[in-house]
């Protein structure tokens, strides 16, 4: 690690195959916690480069649990989290319209980090058991079109670098790494990003990954289509700034997309979107974004198009339905 943490100290960025040789030496405990926290403070005062976030994805993949999703196309929607916002569970909520649309999801993600509910939260709260079982979570996307990665079963390597991550009380470049390391590497994904930085360099790592990608990030800072400003979508094919206007949405104030102060709230907001009772900006926010999950898809729908398809699958109840069944299969 000294020689790294040398080379960086004279202004060096290190290689993919460097940092991947890191991951794999954090995961063998061959390094303090103090040189673990030096080297993350380093990247995070400078700015981690693709290359850098990359070889740490390679390493946390090889030494975690790989599923094979291959015969399946698949999406997974999810932000890197930590806006600070605190907003419901949107890309969630949004992963269940997909589903319901007849579009397969296998939908990656962690307890709350920075808001009250985060994915698992919400789910393991109804009920649902986290497995990485192979044939129970191809039970699942089979029977209801989405299963469900519960991140800690799969990327063994992040336990070994909490404890540091914990004691310095900031992001690092391991908050960026969650939404990269699917453990069926997805054949498409929609993320979101928190600003236009973490934008530009996710879109250089998917990229250099060779998926299928939209990213997304709201201008006032929220990791996903919010309602409350314009945002850009970057995808293989195109570059394009929206306003909630040009999706034929009215703009939301931030306190109507508000996740709750506690879990119960969080819940019971899930579940009035799915069940038909929730507020107008609420269900326009998750059609807003499950629409642009379904658009990477098929780069051939029109915006309305793939909005009217979102809007069908959560009015006419194939979303909770979708929902009920998977909880059923995961209970």
């Amino acid at each position: 690690m000294q020689e790294y943490l040398s080379r960086m100290i004279g202004g060096e960025i290190l290689s993919r195959q460097d940092t991947h040789t890191i991951m794999l030496g954090i995961v063998d405990q061959k390094f303090n916690e103090c040189q673990i926290a030096a080297l993350l403070m380093s990247l995070q005062s400078r700015g981690v480069s693709v290359d850098e976030l990359l070889g740490f994805r390679d390493g946390l993949l090889e030494t975690g649990k790989y599923l094979d999703f291959e015969d399946y196309n698949t999406l997974d929607i999810v932000g890197t989290g930590g806006d600070g916002k605190n907003t419901f569970n949107i890309s969630t909520c949004a992963s269940f319209v997909v589903a319901g649309a007849g579009y397969m999801v296998t939908k990656h993600g962690n307890g709350a980090s920075s808001s009250v509910s985060g994915a698992s939260n919400v789910l393991q709260g109804h009920g649902v058991k986290f497995s990485d079982d192979l044939s129970q979570l191809r039970r699942s996307i089979e029977e209801t079109g989405i299963c469900y990665f519960h991140a800690p079963l799969f990327a063994y390597g992040m336990k070994f670098v909490g404890p540091v991550r914990r004691a310095l009380g900031i992001p690092t470049c391991f908050n960026l790494l969650g939404p990269l390391v699917n453990p069926c590497r997805p054949k498409n994904s929609l993320h979101g990003t928190a600003n236009q930085a973490q934008m530009r360099l996710y879109v250089n790592a998917h990229q250099k990954i060779g998926d299928h990608f939209g990213v997304i990030s709201s201008y006032d800072g929220y990791d996903e289509i919010s309602l409350t400003s314009g945002f850009k979508l970057v995808t293989n094919d195109f570059e394009k700034v929206f306003t909630p206007k040009d999706m034929g949405f009215n703009y939301v104030n931030p306190e109507e997309i508000y996740g709750g102060a506690t879990q119960q709230e969080a819940m019971k907001i899930f579940d009035s979107i799915l069940d038909g009772t929730a507020t107008e900006s609420q269900k326009n926010v998750v059609i807003a974004n499950a629409a642009c999950g379904i658009s990477v898809f098929d780069r051939n729908l029109s915006v309305a198009d793939s909005i009217e398809i979102a809007r069908e699958s959560l009015e006419s109840g194939k979303a909770l339905a979708t929902f009920r069944k998977f909880v059923e299969i995961n209970s």
